[in-house]
């Protein structure tokens, strides 16, 4: 074990798969207590938690629906109770939550989640609108306004966002619009917490991985990633969560928007 994080309590919400799971694995393997979210599959769940555990790491895990209203406090009330279970300290459902620079906030928030819809700006309807944003930009958003008192308090955290391949900077897009525009504002959250809380020791940045085939790529999405990536090779989800990793342990980036894709120009 890698002791980088010891001490260190972890959240990853969208840890079971993909890139947030190799993330969480990474995490306790330098000896973080990792608490993992997943939105619906105890199997997944149950299959992360076993690789962490194998591997020698500290973890916990639960399943919560990320998209509906009042789900930030949610998650963070889950994973403070679980903290709180590794801790021998007694956690209510928000307990640890908000504004309260309370002991069972996590040290490292991760949010790998984010969901994706593909249509033309024009076939575009209110409640594509209203998902992509909310899921997008407003969860993570209400998620650092939770944490970020207690990290500035403990003086020191790290806070890591996941935007959308291509949106390290402003570009138009044919068919992504509304999932592209809050990915790209991801950046301008990024900014804001390094400005307010990078003197007291807390960190933010923002990775944007390119065209990526996990679990859930299907046939179709993996030709498209062939197709576009540079070199014909999609990338694997290891390859952005070691980027990742390097960019929670270095206190010196922050602010940051990181394409991890090759080049790709989409």
């Amino acid at each position: 074990m890698i002791e980088k994080f010891t001490g260190k309590k972890a959240l990853v919400i969208g840890g079971t798969g993909g890139i947030g799971r190799e993330l969480a694995l990474g995490l306790a393997k330098q000896s973080a207590l990792v608490v993992v979210h997943g939105g619906s599959s105890q199997e997944r769940l149950e299959s992360t938690l076993a690789a962490i555990r194998k591997a020698g790491g500290r973890t916990e895990g639960f399943l919560y629906p990320a998209d509906g209203d009042g789900a930030a406090e949610a998650v963070l009330g889950l994973a403070a109770g679980l903290f709180g279970k590794h801790s021998g300290t007694a956690a209510s459902a928000l307990s640890g939550a908000g504004n309260t620079g309370g002991n069972l906030c996590p040290d490292i928030l991760v949010c790998a989640w984010g969901p994706f819809r593909r249509k033309p700006i024009g076939e575009m309807n209110s409640g594509d609108w209203h998902y992509l944003i909310k899921n997008n930009l407003i969860f993570p958003g209400i998620l650092i306004s939770l944490v970020i008192s207690s990290m500035i308090n403990k003086r020191w955290g790290r806070i890591l966002l996941f935007g959308g391949s291509n949106t390290d900077t402003l570009r138009g897009f044919s068919t992504t619009a509304a999932y592209s525009a809050a990915k790209t504002g991801l950046g301008v959250l990024s900014k804001s917490v390094a400005k307010t809380a990078g003197p007291y020791g807390v960190t933010c940045n923002v990775i944007c991985p390119g065209l990526t085939d996990t679990e859930y790529t299907d046939g179709e999405a993996r030709a498209y990633n062939r197709r576009l990536s540079p070199g014909g090779k999609a990338l694997n989800p290891e390859d952005s969560a070691r980027m990742a990793l390097a960019v929670l342990e270095n206190e010196h980036v922050n602010g940051a928007i990181i394409p991890v894709d090759e080049g790709l120009a989409l």
